[in-house]
């Protein structure tokens, strides 16, 4: 009998131990699902995904907690910051450097200067006009060259003649020397396929507006060839910006260039090894080629982005230019005056690529007409 009651002692005893080890078992693996879960090193971001976002729960009650759905935050894509989209979120700011002057003409003074884009020091030819500054300021425009094979590009020679003549009339040229190009640091990337040259447009269009000698409401754009694809795009990211001249401008809707292509026997391949080539590989290894039916290339080209763009064009083209078909220009006021946008289309019998010659008076006079007409 004594066996017997030991025996059933024992048994209690094991029960009760099998119990508590079950009940710390259980207790254990609540804890470390918590912590897991709740942890308090990174709260809640430990059981949620890193890609999404936790919805704002200081007004609601903690029962419905569990019931949130999360929401995924956008992600970046390749060449995003190519896109029109990315760059009107962009912001541009910028101020002039140190003015040195270059010489005294009959009607303004010329200086080199520079201004930040990037990170990166962008040189550029810069006039000012004689006499008492205007109140307000004097109008200016910011100069944006063509296709030069970036290391034959000179600050004191090229285009310098077409930037003194604007600013026989009156104007503040800015002739900026696009990144690579010249002493302008950074590397040349292209204008159809990088944003690079659109960047470096509207941190001299926002260094023209800092100046206590510009006004700051009446600064346009001008563009030769490539710079006219440059200039428009620049405007289809800033809408503010008034007035745009467009000298035998080139790719407008992208699919004009498979069309037209561009005969310019000057053009220079950067090598191989380049940045430019790399991206562009990269570019197409991604998106393929031009594609209008792509959600990224839609997202490239200016056309597709006219619905709040207002104020003025005007386009210079020469019948007869053998580089840049004036059908590229054609094609553009078709649709400016679709979408009901204010343009002019000057074409001209003579005159070439450059519109030298006798076409060069008059469409420069039409030019400066048209950007100091506010």
């Amino acid at each position: 009998m004594k066996n017997l009651k030991n025996d059933l002692q024992i048994s209690k005893g094991s029960i009760i131990i099998m119990i508590l080890v079950v009940v710390a078992f259980f207790a254990t693996a609540g804890i470390a699902y918590y912590l897991m879960a709740y942890g308090q090193k990174s709260g809640v971001d430990k059981f949620v995904s890193s890609n999404v976002i936790r919805k704002d729960t200081s007004s609601i009650n903690s029962n419905d907690i569990e019931n949130l759905t999360p929401t995924p935050i956008s992600k970046s894509f390749p060449f995003e910051e190519m896109t029109l989209p990315s760059l009107r979120r962009r912001n541009y700011k910028s101020s002039l450097g140190e003015l040195q002057k270059l010489a005294d003409k009959n009607n303004f003074s010329s200086y080199l200067t520079s201004y930040d884009s990037d990170g990166l020091r962008i040189n550029g030819y810069l006039t000012i006009p004689h006499g008492q500054i205007p109140e307000g300021g004097w109008p200016a425009v910011v100069f944006v060259h063509g296709y030069i094979p970036p290391q034959e590009y000179e600050t004191t020679k090229n285009y310098v003649s077409y930037a003194d003549a604007l600013a026989d009339y009156g104007l503040v040229v800015f002739k900026i020397d696009l990144r690579g190009h010249g002493q302008s640091e950074g590397e040349p990337m292209g204008a159809y396929y990088s944003e690079s040259y659109v960047v470096d447009t509207l941190n001299a269009y926002r260094a023209l507006q800092k100046s206590d000698f510009v006004n700051p409401d009446k600064i346009g754009l001008w563009g030769h060839s490539m710079g006219g694809n440059v200039v428009f795009r620049s405007k289809v990211v800033i809408p503010e910006i008034q007035k745009v001249v467009i000298w035998a401008g080139a790719v407008f809707t992208y699919e004009d260039f498979s069309e037209y292509k561009i005969e310019d026997n000057s053009y220079q391949p950067p090598p191989q090894e380049s940045e430019r080539i790399k991206r562009r590989e990269e570019l197409f290894d991604n998106y393929g080629e031009f594609d209008p039916n792509s959600e990224f290339w839609k997202q490239i080209v200016p056309t597709n982005y006219l619905e709040d763009i207002s104020g003025d064009f005007q386009i210079h083209h020469a019948i007869d230019d053998n580089i840049v078909s004036i059908e590229y220009s054609r094609n553009l006021e078709k649709i400016f005056d679709a979408d009901g946008i204010e343009n002019q289309l000057y074409e001209y019998r003579s005159g070439g690529h450059n519109i030298t010659s006798s076409s060069f008076d008059l469409a420069m006079q039409r030019s400066a007409d048209f950007l100091t007409s506010y």
